[in-house]
């Protein structure tokens, strides 16, 4: 059983007691007539090859509460897209699939170009911000839900769990953040556990008080990839192309709505999906590029809210984070060490060492331009750029499903 302690500025919804699917599921139905709720899962196309896709468009199937299911489909040929309508053919779900290298959607990306948008570099994040346009050019819809495509320990509650504190009108949540304990054997989920979270109380220590900072701390797993949020929000969102998504999504939630209209769910009892490699010799990859993109957008917004950076800054940065993550190497190997998991303290901390290297690699470049890279704007720019763009992706969508 999970602990019921509130940490932090956000409400947390544990996982408390034994699980009444059924109950929720009954909620959920109710819900969802005033409040149709549209599932987005951005998907690469070897995805359908991997253990985990299978696995949740089985579960999907007997999800009772959808409006609809939009696949985001990515780096798929037309073969793959065929394939794919094969493979999601078999949910009884209203289901659409976005494909991104059509010829349909190309055309439309490059009339956003001609107007001046910017419509994003290859990543997760711009099928995600493409995929919110699909849904909001849907005028049922009222709440949206994202998650990934490779959970191999995936289960229908999650979704239910995730979706229903904005489903649900009493609890008046805008936006849901979910979480879940990253282990089987041994401990996982190394860069919020030895980057983000140091990262997020040594610039607390050294800028000391920040709204921004006390915020994206409150949550336990800032990273995640699994949220749900009103329509209205997701109008005015802005979304990074880059492994900076979650945290971009974080400060944009921070920026957009109140606080009590936040909070995170404890979504599943284990979660597993695919690991990827810590190697500083490939700089373009794996956990290694996603803690500079992280560490890049963290220092970028942080500029942005006006606080001042400098060479010394960031060197004062490095030193302190080293130390405290050092420190949760030390808590971590302590909290394996009770419950008899595995646990290599020397990879631990190699790893805290490596992301020092990502904290100096990020810090020149955002040194260089405190701006960054381009986020891809809110959806209400583009409509008032565009005001028939979104109707043109909705018929564009829909050709391609027919």
């Amino acid at each position: 059983m999970a602990d019921f302690y509130q940490t932090g500025i956000i409400t947390t919804l544990h996982r408390l007691g034994e699980l009444r699917l059924e109950l929720l599921e009954a909620e959920l139905i109710a819900f969802a007539t005033s409040r149709p709720l549209t599932l987005i899962i951005p998907s690469l196309a070897a995805e359908m090859d991997g253990p985990a896709l299978g696995g949740i468009v089985r579960e999907l199937r007997g999800v009772p509460y959808l409006h609809r299911i939009l696949i985001g489909l990515d780096a798929a040929t037309r073969t793959d897209f065929a394939r794919a309508r094969k493979f999601f053919g078999v949910l009884p779900q209203p289901v659409d699939i976005l494909w991104r290298d059509g010829d349909r959607i190309q055309a439309l990306n490059r009339e956003l170009e001609t107007a001046g948008i910017f419509t994003g570099t290859p990543g997760k994040g711009r099928i995600v911000w493409m995929a919110l346009g699909c849904v909001l050019a849907d005028p049922a819809c009222r709440t949206v839900a994202v998650h990934d495509a490779d959970i191999v320990s995936y289960r229908r509650d999650l979704l239910a769990r995730l979706c229903y504190p904005v489903m649900n009108p009493s609890l008046g949540y805008e936006y849901a953040k979910g979480y879940y304990a990253r282990l089987t054997d041994r401990l996982y989920g190394r860069v919020a556990r030895l980057f983000v979270t140091p990262l997020l109380r040594t610039l607390l220590k050294i800028v000391g008080y920040h709204p921004l900072l006390v915020f994206l701390d409150s949550f336990r797993y800032p990273l995640a990839g699994e949220f749900a949020m009103d329509e209205d929000l997701a109008r005015v969102m802005r979304v990074s192309c880059d492994w900076g998504l979650e945290i971009s999504l974080l400060a944009e939630v921070h920026r957009n709505i109140a606080t009590r209209r936040v909070c995170e769910v404890d979504i599943a009892d284990a979660y597993e999906h695919k690991h990827k490699s810590l190697e500083i010799d490939w700089p373009g990859s794996g956990l290694f590029k996603m803690a500079v993109d992280i560490a890049k957008s963290l220092f970028c917004t942080l500029a942005q809210e006006g606080i001042e950076i400098s060479e010394g800054f960031f060197r004062s940065v490095r030193a302190a984070y080293l130390r405290m993550g050092q420190d949760q190497v030390r808590r971590y190997a302590d909290d394996a060490a009770i419950n008899h998991l595995q646990f290599d303290r020397h990879a631990e901390g190699t790893a805290v060492e490596i992301f020092a290297k990502a904290i100096e690699l990020a810090a020149k470049d955002v040194y260089e331009d405190p701006l960054g890279e381009p986020t891809m704007p809110q959806w209400a720019r583009v409509a008032s750029v565009l005001p028939h763009f979104l109707d043109e992706l909705r018929e564009a969508v829909a050709a391609d499903n027919r």
